[in-house]
């Protein structure tokens, strides 16, 4: 029996074909080869098409099946990662009205910020445990305002995954964690906020039916089945956003478990079962995939949106023609702090952890006789890893002390210098694992469609590939020097 997880991200869409039994990837394919465009036609915007998402998932399906070694009859239910926080607006024919505005885009800030002062902080932060920031809830509020023609036509708002999900089975659902990314959810309620709606004054009727992550979220259509080459009827057994989906994929579901993430964006994800939250909103709170009113398990979440999207940009610039694995040997030439070249990685929109602040990437202490791209290669990950431990001293303030943390063995994880630098900078130990977050998604519509019947049955053949342990404490004084030069600019912003 195959499970198909699929994994709409912001640079591709992943696909992962898993022998449900021996919890082995079988097959898997990307698509496209080359990094998916950010629409940005105002500085702070980001927009991709939804219409694309599909097309690119239908080709990262069809070329997974190229290899011919599993027949895709075989497989027995699907699962979907997503983007998170990603505003996706169709109308009653389920054809989008607009792009999507995406996770890094920073336009209606202003917007929640408002909100979050005029509902009350205490209010928002007990209630919902994030301001509205720029989540999902103000995306929409800013298009209610800005494109009112759009707005009238609105049947249903979703986020990317349950886009995908209705195209394949035609059926638009919700859950308690995805209503809490976008900031729809109350936890002290268990249901949709009122207070949200009623501020913001929107149709109800805009929400889809509420399942637990791990449910039946429609059958596959006969059509799309045929062009697929699947069994129709096969169910969609779990949709979840791609970190929450990340810390399922690292077996990430007990309070005090955390797991992290360097891909576009950077995370660290820990789950707790207190209701807490940072007075300043700085990291966020979400339904886990596993949460229920009677079983809290929540997912806290620093994100740094400028990580890979920052390592892509260098090699843009400075490595065109070069490989990562060859900009990861360069850098590793480069002693440790990069001879004073120091990397601020935040321009990819407003940062949650700098209180919704566009500070942009700065390069300090450039000299021009002594740095060459080897050294901003160098700095570059650096900077990234000292971004990640500013915002685990932000959890570390609100009671998420990790004693080791999981990651898959991806993105920037598979570079030796940036995994030993983030152990020795924030001390803490890594697990890394070769999961992905479409072998998650599989994993996941194998715990949905009920062919594991505890979600620990779907790790039982889980293999660690190594442990990373901190070694030195260099960098803690390069960090500092790092940390006061982000302090000055947060003070010119």
């Amino acid at each position: 029996m195959l499970l198909l997880g699929i994994d709409v991200g912001t640079s591709s869409i992943k696909v992962s074909v898993i022998d449900a039994q021996q919890q082995k990837c079988i097959a898997s394919a990307q698509y496209p080869d080359t990094e998916s465009a950010i629409i940005s036609t105002q500085p702070g915007w980001a927009e991709q098409s939804p219409e694309m998402w599909w097309e690119h998932v239908q080709k990262a399906i069809l070329l997974a099946q190229s290899n011919k070694n599993f027949d895709p009859k075989d497989i027995a239910a699907v699962g979907i990662a997503y983007q998170m926080h990603g505003l996706v607006l169709v109308d009653k024919g389920q054809n989008s009205l607009r792009n999507s505005i995406i996770w890094c885009d920073s336009r209606a800030v202003e917007i929640g910020d408002k909100a979050f002062d005029v509902m009350g902080h205490d209010f928002c932060l007990s209630h919902l445990l994030n301001s509205p920031g720029n989540f999902t809830a103000s995306k929409l509020a800013w298009v209610k305002q800005n494109e009112p023609d759009i707005y009238n036509k609105i049947d249903k708002i979703m986020l990317p995954g349950d886009f995908i999900a209705m195209k394949l089975t035609g059926e638009v659902t919700t859950s308690a964690s995805a209503l809490s990314e976008g900031i729809f959810y109350d936890f002290q309620c268990n249901r949709l906020s009122e207070d949200v709606i009623k501020y913001f004054d929107f149709d109800t009727n805009f929400f889809a039916t509420v399942k637990p992550v791990f449910a039946q979220h429609g059958q596959l259509k006969p059509d799309i089945a045929s062009k697929l080459n699947l069994k129709p009827g096969i169910p969609v057994a779990y949709k979840a956003g791609d970190q929450p989906n990340n810390a399922l994929s690292l077996n990430v579901l007990n309070p005090g478990e955390v797991a992290a993430t360097a891909g576009t964006s950077g995370v660290i994800y820990g789950v707790s079962d207190v209701l807490a939250y940072d007075q300043q909103s700085r990291v966020n709170t979400f339904a886990h995939v596993n949460h229920t009113g009677e079983q809290k398990r929540l997912g806290v979440l620093l994100c740094i949106n400028g990580t890979g999207s920052l390592n892509r940009w260098t090699k843009t610039l400075f490595g065109a023609g070069t490989s990562y694995q060859q900009m990861n040997a360069e850098a590793q030439q480069i002693k440790l702090g990069s001879d004073g070249l120091r990397i601020l990685p935040f321009g990819n929109g407003a940062e949650r952890m700098l209180c919704n602040k566009m500070v942009g990437v700065h390069f300090h202490n450039i000299d021009l006789n002594l740095h060459t791209r080897a050294h901003i290669f160098r700095a570059v990950q650096e900077g990234i890893v000292f971004a990640f431990r500013y915002g685990l001293d932000i959890m570390r303030e609100n009671g998420m002390n990790p004693s080791v943390i999981r990651a898959g063995q991806a993105n920037l994880f598979l570079s030796q210098l940036f995994t030993e630098a983030f152990v020795n900078a924030t001390g803490v130990p890594v697990e890394l694992f070769k999961n992905d977050g479409s072998v998650g998604a599989a994993l996941g519509a194998g715990i949905g469609s009920g062919i594991y019947k505890q979600p620990a049955e779907a790790f039982s053949n889980m293999e660690r590939v190594k442990v990373v342990e901190p070694k030195r404490n260099d960098y803690e004084p390069i960090y500092q020097e790092w940390k006061q030069l982000l302090n000055k600019q947060l003070e010119v912003e």
